[in-house]
């Protein structure tokens, strides 16, 4: 297994590059391009730092490349190594990708969208009953939760459960028990039975933890990552770039991956496995419906290009699928089913992207937003919480980073409209 040094130098990022005829111009030929690359300190503890990514005016000063976009993130203390990408429609799709191109990030839950595309592929109907997919919640709180519900975080379950408790204390978890402790983690302002429409809206892992397993049972994969890698990362031809650590492996592929954080109880530095502690516990390198793909930018992008293609009803790899369950508006909050929507107000999405826009981030600092109205897609791997889950300096990179990329699809549209 390959994993890249904590903080590589600026030679080991690849150069941005365009699909098609490049629009690329030198770096710092503008002198606000100057200001962006030079005119600020390098420590993210420093005031000017920190007044680059809080001011509007400073954030876009003019348009910089993905590669650009990936190295201020290096720079700034954001996160020791970054990928950077973003992808426009207009006759074609074009796309620019910057920064740790080749290394694999932990995706954390920038993988519940690709839970939830896997679920529609399934053809798992989206007012199934988790009774009736998964035994385990037979006789719980959940067990008449729809598939919806739980995909929009409105079955009315608590946000997290701590169930990988049994290897703090070196005893193996029983499966079929934290299955069971799931479904049954009913908030207490959620009581009775689940309303057509769901409880009010809290994002919980537990629902993708459920939904994952019930997946797997439905198409016969051993995990929620292995129905994932056939139902969508094989048809979009990017298995070899995206999966769980034990897909990888299988296909020959190991690594580089992107290390995340050092834990003592996990034996140190985690490399070559996911961070997500509930994850590591109920499938190990097997991924789960919450957590556990790791992918490259390029396949990040390649899968928000299918899911925008198949809604906007032109040919996708993903057939004829019906998406728009996934990704439709609804009350309460700007959580729909395997994505979040964009918040009116001081979006990590920024401000650039419309506000029909939708994606999804990643604790160890991912994302992935899709515009549907400008046909752009942007996405940012980091492996923040290198330098400690508590580390939170990306919170204040991803609106910029988002911006600037938006700014740069729009930027390659022009130039090859």
């Amino acid at each position: 297994m390959r994993c890249p040094s904590a903080a590589p130098p600026f030679r080991a990022f690849r150069s941005s590059a365009v699909t098609g005829r490049s629009c690329d111009r030198p770096r710092g030929v503008r002198d606000g391009t100057r200001e962006v690359e030079d005119g600020v300190s390098r420590s993210w503890a420093s005031a000017s730092s920190r007044s680059y990514w809080a001011s509007p005016a400073k954030r876009i000063v003019s348009i910089v490349t993905a590669d650009e976009i990936a190295r201020r993130i290096v720079a700034e203390a954001v996160a020791p190594a970054c990928a950077a990408g973003c992808a426009v429609r207009s006759a074609s799709w074009r796309r620019e990708l910057g920064g740790e191109v080749d290394v694999l990030f932990d995706l954390a839950s920038v993988t519940k969208p690709f839970t939830a595309v896997a679920v529609a592929r399934a053809g798992i109907a989206p007012d199934t009953p988790l009774g009736a997919l998964l035994r385990e919640a037979c006789g719980t709180a959940s067990e008449t939760a729809t598939v919806e519900c739980l995909l929009a975080h409105r079955a009315g379950l608590e946000a997290h459960r701590p169930l990988y408790a049994p290897l703090l204390r070196n005893e193996s978890v029983d499966m079929a028990a934290a299955l069971h402790e799931a479904a049954d983690a009913r908030r207490s302002d959620a009581q009775g039975d689940v309303p057509p429409d769901g409880f009010a809206p809290l994002y919980s892992d537990l629902g993708y933890i459920l939904v994952g397993a019930a997946l797997a049972r439905a198409v016969g994969a051993r995990g929620a990552g292995e129905a994932i890698g056939e139902l969508v990362l094989r048809p979009l031809g990017i298995a070899a770039a995206a999966g769980t650590v034990r897909d990888l492996k299988e296909r020959g592929i190991d690594g580089p991956y992107a290390p995340t954080e050092a834990v003592e109880w996990r034996g140190g530095l985690i490399c070559g496995a996911v961070h997500d502690e509930n994850a590591w516990a109920l499938t190990g390198l097997g991924g789960s419906g919450h957590s556990g793909l790791f992918a490259t930018a390029e396949a990040v992008l390649t899968f928000g290009q299918a899911v925008l293609d198949s809604l906007d009803g032109l040919e996708s790899a993903l057939g004829k699928v019906d998406l728009h369950w996934l990704v439709r508006e609804r009350p309460g909050g700007s959580l729909r089913a395997g994505f979040d929507g964009k918040s009116p107000a001081e979006s990590s999405a920024g401000s650039r992207m419309a506000i029909a826009s939708f994606g999804h981030l990643g604790f160890v600092g991912t994302s992935l937003w899709i515009d549907p109205e400008n046909h752009t897609i942007v996405t940012l791997l980091t492996n923040r919480v290198r330098y400690g889950r508590n580390h939170f300096a990306i919170r204040a990179a991803r609106p910029w980073a988002h911006d600037a990329l938006w700014e740069r699809a729009r930027e390659i549209s022009a130039c090859h409209p």
